[in-house]
């Protein structure tokens, strides 16, 4: 646990499976109830007798005569043993007997709390749980992570190992995996519809721009107000590039369409383009711009979490 909260990246590490010794008393019902006990009785006794007393000194000012040298009483502290609890005096009865811990339950050095078991289906394991430090790169906190556990498995006793059986950085590559596969997949879809329909290859090229530029942009903006690249974030990237492809599209077919039928140049079509289809892009992001920025400003957990999903879009 120490090794691992040393790594660079990581915010905790606990050990969930962790059983502190104890002292367990495991009392006896039958033979309590037919001395009069109850468990309060048991318990106070402990109390009064396993404590820590501080004994003084003999030979210590103010004295009528001194003595050239004082002593340190020193006494009994603290039980340690199952065999001391077990001499723990609960009762002295009339006729001289005392009546001890052991007499009405038993003694055991245990776990503090029996409460939780850990296990990795039928074989017993310890959890351990790696909490990420805030503002931390889960990916490389993880890698760091299981290249420690490579290193300490070295020095792990004969017949332990470790496993991973939950990993959440799975899901953040999952995401980032997607967003390039839509990203591709985007790209390829407007290369072959804008070349199908255009029969142009550099009419063709201008939108398979568009999204790299557009991602930057997004990038830089996320960077400026301290986002992250998580599932959210990504997420409405996969979301805003189709959208951006599909504004790329209407534009450039839409040039096209002026520059073959009108005869214009690629300047004045693209004005006249845009006098056009202007209107409808605003539109297209006022709609947008309507549906997530009072996302943004969600309170709670909620607002929290959907706020950099919003913004990126």
């Amino acid at each position: 646990i120490d090794e691992l909260k040393r790594l660079p990246g990581v915010g905790d590490a606990i050990n969930f499976g962790a059983r502190y010794y104890s002292m367990r008393i495991w009392t006896k019902p039958d033979r309590m109830a037919q001395l009069g006990l109850v468990p309060s009785d048991i318990s106070s006794a402990i109390q009064d007798q396993n404590a820590q007393f501080v004994a003084g000194n003999i030979g210590q000012n103010p004295l009528d005569n001194a003595v050239d040298l004082p002593y340190v009483v020193n006494t009994k502290g603290r039980l340690a043993t199952p065999q001391e609890f077990e001499n723990i005096v609960i009762r002295s009865n009339p006729d001289g007997t005392v009546l001890r811990l052991k007499d009405v339950a038993r003694v055991e050095l245990g776990s503090q709390d029996y409460s939780f078991t850990g296990r990795l289906g039928e074989i017993p394991a310890s959890p351990v749980g790696i909490f990420l430090v805030p503002g931390g790169n889960a990916l490389s906190t993880a890698e760091t992570v299981i290249n420690k556990m490579e290193e300490l498995k070295s020095r792990f006793p004969a017949g332990i190992d470790y496993a991973v059986p939950y990993d959440t950085t799975k899901f953040v590559k999952v995401s980032i995996n997607e967003v390039v596969h839509t990203l591709l997949e985007a790209m390829v879809l407007v290369f072959a519809v804008v070349y199908l329909f255009l029969q142009n290859w550099r009419a063709t090229v201008i939108p398979c721009l568009v999204v790299p530029v557009s991602i930057v942009g997004t990038f830089a903006g996320m960077y400026v107000l301290g986002f992250s690249i998580n599932t959210l974030t990504l997420f409405g990237m996969v979301l805003a590039i189709g959208i951006v492809v599909d504004d790329a599209i209407v534009v450039l077919e839409n040039v096209e369409r002026i520059m073959r039928t009108e005869k214009l140049e690629a300047r004045e079509a693209t004005i006249k383009a845009m006098e056009e289809v202007s209107g409808a892009l605003i539109a297209i992001v006022l709609v947008l711009c309507s549906v997530f920025i009072p996302v943004a400003f969600l309170g709670g957990l909620s607002g929290i979490m959907y706020k950099q999903f919003a913004i990126t879009i």
